[in-house]
């Protein structure tokens, strides 16, 4: 685990970026994230770069139906056992070692990512203590694909498992790749689960979270023996015990919206905080363009501090939290115009370096 106070109050970025180049992204990233730089998802630019299809690249029976505009599994295709048997045996290549030839099958190429490769290249060039990564959660990606019948593909144990899989190979993939450019620099993956939000309502109702929990499990203790953080993303209302007992070591919400919903896991919080776990706390209103247009630093701070408060209020120590805090917006940039993406950024950079004079 980290020193804590190497990530005390620091800024983070959620995903997405509105721009519609890569290099004004990269200079986003080189401006208010060099601490923590991240490649920007940028969907404006491809469809490709889109969190539901950007991690689908040679994940085994994905068919690209442009006719239809669709993308579904196809289990009966003459190429499917062959992709599922080269996933598994690239799979149990990259437990034994990270640095397998065959782990660059289940990269990022240009065409899923323009961001990337100068991403890595800022990484090369300033070594920072840590760089951020993504990857779409197994939960959110398997119930937002489906087959040929429209069925969802988490229903199918074969389709869910080559979900897991590959996600796990993209998220190794990128600890590799900055480990490469950087030896000392810690990435730090994060595993975006929006649908997260859904599970146990009813059109989920029937799924058991102790199945998520195993999904997500398997990917971040992989993450974590190959020497980087495992982090999530849920912008919605959530059972944030399943994340806690995956054992994740960053939980990052929506607490401009949704702070009174972590409070009601004060009782999980306390261990997950004492064993050395941060809450980045997602204050700057992505998700709300109206309260993004009209807020300013002070509204901010004075919104992070009520929020603060119910958890202190439900008993969690007020320096123990304070210790184990990051700032992020509430989601990703991606969706608002580059006016307001702007504003956001900088308001969550002002507030970390608030915090942390």
């Amino acid at each position: 685990m980290v020193l804590n106070a190497d990530l005390k109050n620091e800024c983070l970025a959620i995903g997405s970026l509105p721009n519609t180049d890569v290099e004004s992204a990269i200079d986003i990233v080189k401006k208010y994230y060099n601490n923590i730089p991240f490649w920007p998802q940028l969907p404006k630019i491809s469809r490709h770069e889109d969190m539901t299809f950007q991690y689908l690249e040679n994940m085994p029976g994905i068919v690209f139906d442009e006719e239809i505009g669709k993308v579904y599994f196809d289990a009966e295709k003459e190429t499917f056992s062959g992709e599922l048997e080269q996933l598994f045996i690239t799979y149990e290549e990259v437990l034994a070692d990270i640095n397998s030839e065959n782990l660059d099958l289940y990269g990022l190429t240009e065409e899923y990512s323009k961001s990337f490769k100068p991403f890595l290249k800022f990484v090369e060039d300033t070594k920072p203590k840590f760089a951020k990564g993504q990857i779409t959660g197994p939960f959110t990606l398997s119930t937002s694909l489906t087959d040929k019948e429209n069925k969802c593909a988490y229903y199918d144990e074969t389709l869910r498992e080559a979900i897991v899989k590959t996600l796990t190979l993209k998220a190794l993939w990128q600890i590799k790749e900055i480990k490469k450019v950087s030896p000392d620099t810690t990435p730090i993956i994060f595993i975006d689960e929006p649908t997260l939000s859904q599970l146990g309502t009813s059109a989920y109702v029937t799924i058991p979270p102790k199945e998520i929990v195993e999904m997500i499990k398997e990917i971040s203790d992989l993450i974590k023996s190959n020497g980087a953080l495992s982090a999530i993303h849920c912008c919605g209302k959530c059972d944030w015990s399943v994340p806690i007992e995956v054992g994740m070591n960053i939980l990052n919400f929506d607490a401009f919206s949704f702070a009174e919903n972590m409070s009601l896991y004060s009782e999980e919080l306390k261990p997950f905080l004492n064993s050395g776990g941060i809450l980045a706390w997602g204050i700057v209103p992505t998700l709300d363009k109206e309260a993004l247009s009209m807020t300013s630093l002070d509204e901010i701070k004075q919104k992070f501090t009520e929020a603060k408060d119910l958890l202190i209020q439900k008993g969690l120590e007020k320096d123990l939290l304070e210790n184990r805090s990051m700032i992020s917006p509430s989601c990703g940039c991606g969706s608002l115009s580059v006016e307001l993406a702007q504003k956001a950024i900088k308001l969550t950079k002002e507030l970390s370096e608030s915090l942390k004079g």
